[in-house]
């Protein structure tokens, strides 16, 4: 197999392109039509399953598992991770998590309330393959790209990852608006349509990922074989990171950063649709399926100019002035959000998330990398970085669920995400202490 070289276009090219693969899956399954698939499943007068021995509310149930999968995956990256390292074969890992994604997208297939626990597996298969896969593609970054060329090549990666799910998700919207179009009829002609399009998820993400697949090294050469003795080790490296921190503060004053900012961000994408499908007038449940599959196709689109806006705006100001702009718009948008009530006023807040989403994600992650001190063991604190974000996420879609749950009102929690930006403001603000003039 042919070996490029580091900041090979080539290389670059092939990594970006894992975005294009997998980004359908946040796309369909998290934000557009898994939700609006869920809650059809449910009676208007019932919104109640039992599972594990226990009667949830349809969205408690899944807001939970998700909790739960973060909660695993943080746990198991870094057990990975350094196994991966270790053994010089971190692609071999990312093509696990993968295929053993995309198989729990098909699997969503055969999503029913009837056979919960399984429906549940398939659910969590996608998420914790989707978000373990990252762990080790975010890693490659400082491997396949030199410093000045990661900020856009990050962008560029984001870029594709929105193009590619808007491609297929408007596939997706036409076969569920005309299912007749498809040769399906029939009173479950719709569902069947949504069905089909988590079959399309994981197929996709399973054929784009062979490109980057065939043109990623390996990872670092191997250093040894699998033992007992280094079963640990991922966890050993992940103590020795933190550790290492003390002597890198941009970094560890980032990593603070990043943390809080990141748990707001994570917590707005994952509840968007619910709070537009809960919170907004549409007037109509057809209204409100167009409504909302619109403002997510909005979002997408908007955020691959956002991406690149970013990109370009960072080479001129620097990273972290340009991503405390983008933080301090996310706080209006919060404050903005308790007051949208009408389809009109959501679209608006839809296009600006999606202005500032493709920004903070591709800027965040090449920061990171560009502040990593020099090192073969990326992957160690890629794991770290990935561990600080999911925890993040369990942490602000525990604290959303509770406020939710107490007022009874979404609004209220995401003004309460208000305050996490304006601290990774002030946290923002301590890192530039720490950048040379």
């Amino acid at each position: 197999m042919k070996t490029y070289t580091k900041g090979s276009k080539k290389l670059l090219n092939a990594w970006a392109f894992y975005d294009w693969a997998n980004s359908v899956y946040p796309l369909t399954i998290t934000s557009a039509i898994f939700p609006i698939f869920y809650s059809s499943l449910f009676l208007d007068d019932i919104r109640t399953v039992e599972a594990f021995g226990i009667v949830f509310n349809d969205t408690s149930l899944i807001t939970l598992l998700t909790s739960f999968t973060f909660i695993i995956i943080a746990f198991i990256s870094p057990l990975l991770s350094g196994i991966a390292d270790y053994m010089g074969n971190k692609k071999r890992f990312m093509q696990f998590f993968c295929y053993f994604g995309a198989a729990g997208c098909i699997g969503l297939y055969w999503f029913s309330l009837d056979k919960i626990h399984l429906s549940l597996l398939f659910y969590f298969m996608g998420l914790l393959g989707f978000w373990g896969s990252l762990v080790f593609y975010n890693s490659f970054l400082p491997d396949i790209a030199f410093p000045n060329q990661q900020d856009a090549i990050s962008a560029k990666g984001f870029s594709l990852g929105y193009t590619g799910s808007v491609i297929l998700l408007v596939f997706n919207v036409i076969m569920l608006m005309r299912p007749d179009w498809f040769g399906l009829v029939g009173e479950n002609a719709q569902t069947d349509a949504m069905r089909i399009a988590f079959l399309t998820v994981g197929i996709w993400w399973i054929i784009f990922s062979q490109y980057p697949f065939r043109v990623l090294p390996k990872g670092n050469k191997n250093k040894g074989i699998l033992s007992k003795d280094i079963f640990w080790k991922g966890f050993k490296e992940l103590h020795s990171v933190w550790k290492e921190l003390d002597d890198n503060k941009r970094l560890k004053s980032f990593l603070r950063a990043f943390f809080v900012y990141s748990m707001a961000v994570q917590t707005i994408m994952f509840v968007a649709v619910y709070f537009g499908e809960k919170e907004i007038n549409w007037g109509s449940t057809s209204a409100k399926f167009t409504g909302l599959v619109l403002s997510i196709l909005l979002i997408q689109i908007v955020a691959i100019i956002g991406a690149n806006l970013t990109s370009k705006l960072s080479e001129k100001k620097g990273n972290i002035p340009v991503l405390i702009g983008i933080n301090s718009i996310w706080m209006l948008l919060c404050f903005y959000g308790y007051f949208v009530e009408s389809p009109i006023q959501f679209y608006f807040t839809a296009g600006a998330v999606g202005l500032v989403m493709g920004g903070v994600q591709s800027l965040s992650r090449s920061t990171y990398s560009k502040f990593l001190p020099k090192t073969q063991d990326t992957t160690s604190y890629f794991s770290f970085y990935d561990v600080s974000e999911k925890i993040g996420i369990v942490i602000g879609m525990g604290i959303f669920g509770l406020i939710d749950l107490k007022f009874d009102s979404m609004r209220n929690a995401i003004v309460f995400l208000f305050v996490f930006f304006l601290i990774g403001i002030y946290l923002l603000f301590r890192v530039k202490k720490y950048i040379p003039k």
